[in-house]
């Protein structure tokens, strides 16, 4: 069994990062082999309307033809059991390079005869979106935008869940930044007392329990 990991943040030891670590900690318990990769490591765009993937003729409809830092990315990903993706929220949307990986991994998939999806496997997707914003407005704001987002990702014919891991801290240190409008105090107390539990949330969603 094969889980790969994708880091959309651009923080390798912040919220996002230590929640997919946690994941991945839970899934080799599990017994998956993991994988990691970090987006903001990796040279690439989004989808260039090159339809290279459209071509009659083609033994692997579901290839994209470009070759650059993300391909690694997508081939392991056509060999998994599950992906564990993570973003934080930036003005109410996954992070660009999230944005980018999307598109790439899931265009070539997408059947322009049938309107299905030309996915040979089958991947749950798991994902856990990062943001200052409270439960509540998540509840109210982004839970409907986020789930018809990610709706996209069923193209890898498995289950996707989203973890919205809300009200973070950006920083441990407020104070040398213009940002008197952040409740820095709640937000570091949460952090203390709340993101342990965020944690262990990750670790069993990674594991499948």
């Amino acid at each position: 069994m094969k889980a790969v990991i994708v880091n959309g943040g651009p923080r390798k030891q912040w919220n996002t990062a230590k929640l997919l670590e946690s994941a991945k900690k839970g899934a080799e318990d599990a017994g998956y082999y993991t994988e990691w990769f970090d987006l903001y490591d990796l040279s690439y765009t989004g989808c260039r309307s090159c339809l290279a993937c459209k071509r009659k003729g083609l033994a692997d409809r579901c290839r994209c033809f470009i070759r650059d830092g993300l391909s690694p990315v997508i081939e392991s990903i056509h060999s998994a059991d599950r992906l564990i993706i993570g973003t934080p929220i930036y003005f109410g949307e996954p992070t660009g390079q999230l944005r980018c990986f999307l598109e790439r991994v899931l265009y070539p998939a997408l059947d322009y005869n049938t309107f299905s999806t030309l996915f040979p496997g089958k991947v749950d997707v798991d994902v856990f979106l990062t943001m200052g914003e409270t439960r509540e407005s998540y509840e109210k704001n982004y839970k409907a935008r986020m789930e018809e987002y990610f709706a996209s990702f069923r193209m890898l014919k498995g289950n996707v869940t989203i973890h919205p891991i809300c009200d973070t801290a950006q920083l441990d240190d407020f104070s040398p930044y213009e940002m008197a409008g952040i409740p820095s105090a709640h937000k570091l107390e949460r952090r203390k007392t709340e993101f342990p539990a965020m944690l262990e949330l990750a670790y069993k969603a990674g594991k499948g329990v």
